[in-house]
C-alpha cells in the first residue's frame, strides 16, 4: 500500500503559516507605519512576505519530495529535493539581504524585528501543527492477527 502524496502535518503548517504571515503583515506593517512611516510599512510587509515564502518553500519541497517518491520514504530524491530547497532559500536570503541593505524606502529595524518575529512565530506554528494534527497510521498491532471477525 502506498502512502498518500499529501501530509496532513505539512498541509496544516502551510495553512496556519499563511494565516500567521497575514496577521504578522497587518500588525508589523501597521506598527512600522506608526513608528517609521512608509519605510516601516514596507519593512513589516516585506519581512512577513519573506517569512511566508521560506515557510512555504520548506513545506512545499517536502510535499513535492513525498509526491515524487511515493512508496520509498528513504529515497535520495526526497532528500535531494529538500536539500536543494534549503540551498535555494540560503542563496535567496543572502541576495535579498545584499539588495536590501541600503534601500532608502525600507526601515531596516522594522524589517529585522519582523523577520525575528516571523521566525519565532513559524516555529510555534510548526510545533502546533505537529502536535495538533491527527495523522492516520496504518500499522498492524500484535493483537490484530489474533482477532477474528466472529470475536468482534
Amino acid at each position: 500500500m502506498s502512502a498518500p502524496a499529501h501530509n496532513p502535518i505539512l498541509v496544516t503548517a502551510l495553512r496556519w503559516g499563511a494565516l500567521f504571515a497575514a496577521a504578522l503583515a497587518i500588525v508589523a506593517g501597521g506598527v512600522g507605519l506608526l513608528v517609521a512611516g512608509t519605510p516601516g510599512l514596507w519593512g513589516g510587509l516585506l519581512g512577513a512576505a519573506l517569512a511566508f515564502a521560506f515557510l512555504a518553500l520548506t513545506a512545499g519541497s517536502m510535499l513535492l519530495g513525498r509526491a515524487l517518491t511515493v512508496g520509498d520514504p528513504n529515497s535520495p530524491l526526497f532528500y535531494g529535493i529538500v536539500l536543494a530547497a534549503w540551498f535555494v532559500k540560503l542563496i535567496v536570503f543572502f541576495l535579498f539581504m545584499y539588495w536590501l541593505r541600503d534601500q532608502p524606502w525600507l526601515d531596516a529595524w522594522v524589517f529585522f524585528l519582523t523577520v525575528i518575529a516571523a521566525v519565532l512565530g513559524s516555529l510555534v506554528v510548526d510545533a502546533l501543527a505537529f502536535v495538533r494534527t491527527r495523522a492516520p497510521l496504518d500499522v498492524a498491532l500484535p493483537d490484530d492477527a489474533k482477532k477474528t471477525p466472529e470475536a468482534s
